[in-house]
């Protein structure tokens, strides 16, 4: 009697009954219940009984069954369980899998993934922006389990002296895209990209970098003028960008102004924690020219609840609206670079300490900044709004001298 290849394709074809029938050598047919066949390797392990699939009749032939068995009997005789080997190889498989996804992936994933916990939409298009523009040329494409210091430095170095705040930004969210990485097992070891313990110790600290990047503003003694001839213009973008320099608030915060936020009658304007940078609620003091505004855009707003709505319906005004406005106005700061909707806090700013008596905390209060000094913070918990309602009249006086 044969003790192994027992089988043959037409004895094959003929059983039916359920149950295990042996070729030999460990390899058997096993038929269900419901007919089906499949190859099954028997063996013994450690004095346990173990059976490891082979792979169904209709696609693995008799002869590659064979083959699979022999391969299996030959682990055996190396002392290797067929089992283990197979999960160790598709272990193997799945890691190299893993750890062929590219930066730019992971940074995609990230972002998707934190997507509903960020309090905007310019806050991703940020992400998206910054990495696409510093990052993604240079590692973009790398395997996220390549990078290493070099390769960050890449990103960074070309930026780092000039462009300082905006290069530490890239730095934080190269860092957070490789822990993502780690984190999803798609690399090992340290973030090249960590600053305490890495970076430091070879790159200059942001705040010792003489040359600070700011936002280009437009000078004290033209802001009035600008802003004359803003007024003079018609559409949504002319309007909100007026009331940001009035109100000295953030393009974020005005764009996504609701009416049910602002209290003509009372002349003040509530901001959400949501949608503040510090998330904290921020009071504004509508001065009488921005409230004369607010009823003029009233009534252009017509049943939308966005004070300024946007060309799409039920949307408020982009977010590059203004800027886009300022860009085809020419507007330019001292130096000659072009001027940024944000800048105008900084001419807020230095109109207020330098052309006013307002305390220097007013001010500060107005821009909903946090105090530097904590221990003046601890004991300041006024939001100072009578305060600030006078002296955001009085910037309106000034903005009105043209």
């Amino acid at each position: 009697m044969r003790t192994t290849q027992r089988l043959t394709a037409p004895s094959i074809a003929r059983i039916a009954e359920p149950g295990y029938y042996s070729d030999g050598g460990n390899l058997f047919l096993q038929v269900s219940k419901t007919g089906t066949k499949s190859w099954i390797f028997r063996y013994g392990r450690d004095g346990k009984k173990r059976e490891m699939g082979l792979g169904p009749q209709q696609l693995i032939s008799l002869a590659k069954a064979r083959e699979k068995a022999l391969q299996c009997r030959l682990q055996l005789l190396e002392g290797l369980d067929p089992i283990a080997q197979r999960q160790a190889l598709q272990d193997a498989d799945r890691t190299a899998a893993a750890q062929r996804i590219t930066f730019k992936q992971c940074a995609e994933k990230l972002i998707e993934s934190k997507r509903p916990g960020w309090k905007n939409a310019k806050h991703v298009q940020q992400w998206e922006n910054s990495l696409a523009r510093y990052a993604y040329p240079h590692i973009g494409d790398l395997q996220a389990s390549e990078i290493n210091t070099a390769a960050v430095r890449k990103c960074l170095d070309p930026i780092w002296n000039t462009k300082t705040e905006t290069a530490s930004r890239v730095r934080q969210r190269i860092e957070a895209v490789l822990d993502w990485a780690k984190a999803h097992g798609h690399r090992t070891g340290d973030n090249p990209a960590a600053w305490k313990g890495h970076l430091e110790a070879t790159m200059a600290a942001p705040g010792d970098i003489q040359k600070r990047e700011h936002f280009a503003a437009i000078d004290v003694k033209d802001v009035a003028g600008f802003t004359s001839s803003i007024r003079k213009r018609t559409g949504g973008a002319a309007r909100a960008l007026e009331f940001v320099i009035l109100t000295a608030t953030r393009t974020s915060e005005a764009i996504g102004a609701q009416w049910g936020e602002i209290n003509l009658a009372a002349a003040i304007w509530t901001v959400p924690a949501a949608r503040m940078k510090a998330k904290v609620e921020h009071t504004v003091p509508l001065s009488p020219a921005a409230v004369a505004l607010l009823k003029t855009a009233k009534k252009a707003a017509g049943n939308s609840p966005w004070v300024f709505p946007g060309a799409k319906e039920g949307k408020p005004l982009s977010n590059m609206a203004m800027l886009e406005l300022l860009r085809g106005m020419g507007t330019k700061d001292a130096a000659g670079e072009p001027a940024t909707v944000h800048g105008f806090r900084s001419t807020f700013r230095q109109w207020a300490a330098e052309q006013t008596t307002h305390p220097r905390e007013v001010a500060e209060h107005a821009l909903a900044h946090r105090l530097p000094d904590k221990v003046e913070a601890s004991y300041q918990r006024s939001t100072l709004f009578v305060k600030r309602r006078a002296l955001m009249s009085d910037w309106a006086a000034y903005l009105a001298k043209s």
